[in-house]
C-alpha cells in the first residue's frame, strides 16, 4: 500500500473513531447534554435571555462550613456561575440555590413545586445524598425520582449529584451507606437519562491519592478546594463539545 492510500486509510477509521465517540450519549452526556443551552449562552445582547441554573438540596449547595458558618460565594453554586460567565462572556445567567441546610429528599420534593419550578430553571441541580441517609434508600428514591419527573415535564434540563464525603464514613467501601445513595442515584440518572455529577466516586478516586481532609470544612461539609473540585466536575457540562462546533 503506498503512503497516500495509507494516509487516506488512517484519516478514514480516525473519522470514523470521532463519529462512533461523538455517537453514544449516554457515554459522553457531559459533553453533550447541554448543546442547546451551550448555544443560548453564547448569544449576544440584545438578542440573549437570562438563563437560570438552580441549585436544590441541603447545607452544601447552600455553603455551609463549620458551627453553622456560611461562605455563599464560594460555595459550588457561584463558583459555577463564576466559571460559567468566564467561559460565556456574553452570557446572562443566574444561580439560584433552593436548598436549605439540615433538609432531605422528602422535604425537598414538599415544596419542590412552588419553590423551586417557580424560578423557572434552565438546568436543576438536586444534591440531597448526605441527608437521605436519615430517611433510607427506598424514600429517598421515591422523592428524588418526583422530582426528575417534575422538572423534566416543566422542560428543564436536569443534573443529579451523588454526594460529597462524610469523613466519618470509609469511602472506600461500597457498603458506605453513601456508596448506596449514590448508586441508587446514578440508577435515576441512567434511568430518566438526565445529567449525572458522581461527586462520590470524583472523590473517592482523590482519597486513592491524597487525604480527603484537605477538601472539607468538618465531616460532612467540604471547604473551599472541595467545592471548587464540584464546580469543576459540573462545568464539564457547559464545554463546547468537539462533536457540536458552531
Amino acid at each position: 500500500m503506498s503512503i497516500f492510500k495509507k494516509h487516506i486509510a488512517l484519516g478514514f477509521f480516525l473519522l470514523m473513531a470521532l463519529n462512533n465517540a461523538c455517537a453514544q450519549p449516554e457515554e459522553n452526556m457531559a459533553s453533550n447534554y447541554l448543546d442547546s443551552l451551550k448555544q443560548e449562552l453564547k448569544v449576544k445582547w440584545p438578542k440573549n435571555r437570562t438563563i437560570n441554573l438552580v441549585f436544590h438540596g441541603h447545607s452544601v449547595p447552600t455553603g455551609y462550613t463549620t458551627g453553622g458558618v456560611l461562605d455563599r460565594l464560594n460555595s459550588y453554586p457561584y463558583k459555577t456561575l463564576k466559571k460559567v460567565n468566564d467561559f460565556y462572556p456574553y452570557s446572562v445567567v443566574n444561580t439560584i440555590t433552593t436548598s436549605i441546610g439540615g433538609e432531605q429528599a422528602e422535604q425537598g420534593a414538599k415544596r419542590f413545586k412552588e419553590e423551586v419550578l417557580t424560578y423557572k430553571p434552565d438546568v436543576l441541580f438536586i444534591d440531597y445524598g448526605l441527608n437521605d441517609r436519615s430517611i433510607g434508600l427506598e424514600r429517598a428514591k421515591v422523592a428524588w425520582e418526583e422530582m426528575v419527573v417534575e422538572a423534566l415535564k416543566y422542560g428543564a434540563k436536569v443534573i443529579l449529584l451523588t454526594p460529597t464525603p462524610d469523613l466519618r464514613e470509609d469511602i472506600t467501601s461500597d457498603e458506605a451507606p453513601l456508596a448506596k445513595h449514590s448508586e441508587m442515584i446514578r440508577d435515576l440518572a441512567k434511568k430518566h437519562k438526565v445529567g449525572l455529577v458522581d461527586s462520590y466516586a470524583l472523590f473517592k478516586k482523590l482519597a486513592e491519592t491524597e487525604p480527603l481532609i484537605g477538601y472539607m470544612a468538618q465531616n460532612n461539609h467540604i471547604n473551599q478546594k472541595g467545592h471548587q473540585f464540584v464546580a469543576d466536575a459540573i462545568f464539564e457540562y457547559f464545554i463546547t463539545s468537539n462533536c457540536h462546533n458552531n
